[in-house]
Order: structure tokens, then C-alpha cells, then sequence
């Protein structure tokens, strides 16, 4: 797989060959560290399932590193405060919008500050419903209905809200699901195999979509 960055800061582009996933390490005091067995398990299930060569052992990268742009994929999560300073802002778009793939995935509590943060990556965007027939649903595994219900939360509808540059779906937003939830070790919250099959399998999608999208 090709995969392509440029870097606009520095007006130079590389080719990246790399299939790992990265913890979007990020300011404001919340739990970005949590659900520490859900990525591990993911990683392992796609490599079994879709045929990817992802390394077991995650590494975690700050938001306004340079270093998120060795990974075609960044993962978020947490239930509280986020904050992104102005550098991490310019930062974070210039990879999205240089081919990189984001998911911010709800752990419960994380929705209003998440919102806030991204109108400094994206002024001018907003948050969109995915529609459920956009590859995301369907690259691997079909969700007809969309985003899968995990776990209960506040009892809403689950939402996949995503950001689009030039028609590119650059980063979603996995809210009253709790996905990462579901990635976990059985023990953590005694979901049933069925459920965390779904979740696995979602998640799955979002990782061969941003590998090659």
C-alpha cells in the first residue's frame, strides 16, 4: 500500500508505507489512555480477518507532533475534557486534509468538548451524519443500518458524524456507541461475543477504509 503526505508546513511530500495504528495522545486533563485492551484486540482482529499488517503494540503520539504522520490512522478516545492549542489545530488538519484518518470514538462523556475543539481544525466544516451506504459501512463488513449500538449510555441513537475535505472522509465521530468498549478484553465489561463481534467488525471497516481512502 502507497500512502501519500504532504506536509504543508515544511512544502516537501514523502511516501509512507505503513499499516499501524497510533493513541492521539491530547490535551485538557481527559482520559485519552482508556480502554487500554480495546486497540490490541481490534489490531488482532483485523490482522486475522481483513488481511492487514498492523504491529500489536500501538505506539501513542501527541497531537501536535509531527510524528502523527507516520500513521495512516490515529484512534481517540476518552470521557472528559479535550483541548487542542492552536498548534495542535493546524497540526491535526494538516494531516487530515494530507491523507491521514482520524476516529474519535465516544467513551461517554467526551461529545461537547470534542465538538468545541474541532471547530479549530475545521473553521468552516461542521460534524455531518454519515449516510449508511458510504463505504464505511460496507468496505469489509455490511452494516446496512449504520453505526452499531454497544452499550446504553443515555439510551440515543448511535451517530457516525464525519468530517469530509475535497469528498474524502478524513475523520469520524462514533458517538453513544462506545466501540472501544466493545474492543475489549470480555473480562472489562462482560459483553456478550455477539456484541463484541459487531463492534470488532465495525471497527474493522473503519481500519480498511482508512488504509485505503
Amino acid at each position: 500500500m502507497k500512502f501519500k503526505f504532504t506536509l504543508l508546513f515544511t512544502l516537501s511530500s514523502f511516501i509512507l508505507f505503513s499499516q499501524d495504528i497510533a493513541i492521539l495522545k491530547y490535551k485538557g486533563g481527559g482520559d485519552w489512555y482508556s480502554n487500554p485492551t480495546a486497540l490490541p484486540n481490534l489490531i488482532n482482529f483485523c490482522n486475522t480477518n481483513i488481511n492487514t499488517n498492523i504491529s500489536d503494540k500501538p505506539q501513542t503520539v501527541e497531537t501536535g507532533s509531527i510524528d502523527i504522520f507516520q500513521y495512516p490512522l490515529l484512534h481517540m478516545t476518552g470521557h472528559g475534557n479535550v483541548f487542542f492549542s492552536e498548534e495542535d489545530a493546524v497540526n491535526l488538519r494538516n494531516y487530515l486534509i494530507s491523507g491521514g484518518f482520524l476516529h474519535i470514538d465516544d467513551n461517554y462523556g467526551m461529545q461537547p468538548y470534542i465538538v468545541k475543539e474541532l471547530k479549530k481544525v475545521f473553521p468552516n466544516k461542521q460534524l455531518v451524519e454519515i449516510p449508511t451506504n458510504h463505504a464505511i459501512f460496507n468496505i469489509a463488513y455490511k452494516f446496512p443500518n449504520g453505526l452499531p449500538k454497544i452499550h446504553e449510555h443515555d439510551g440515543k441513537q448511535p451517530q457516525a458524524l464525519g468530517v469530509f475535505h475535497e469528498d474524502r472522509l478524513v475523520l469520524i465521530f462514533t458517538y453513544e456507541s462506545d466501540l472501544g468498549d466493545g474492543w475489549e478484553d470480555t473480562v472489562v465489561h462482560n459483553d456478550p461475543e455477539d456484541v463484541r463481534e459487531i463492534a470488532l467488525k465495525m471497527g474493522a471497516n473503519i481500519v480498511k477504509y482508512a488504509f485505503e481512502n
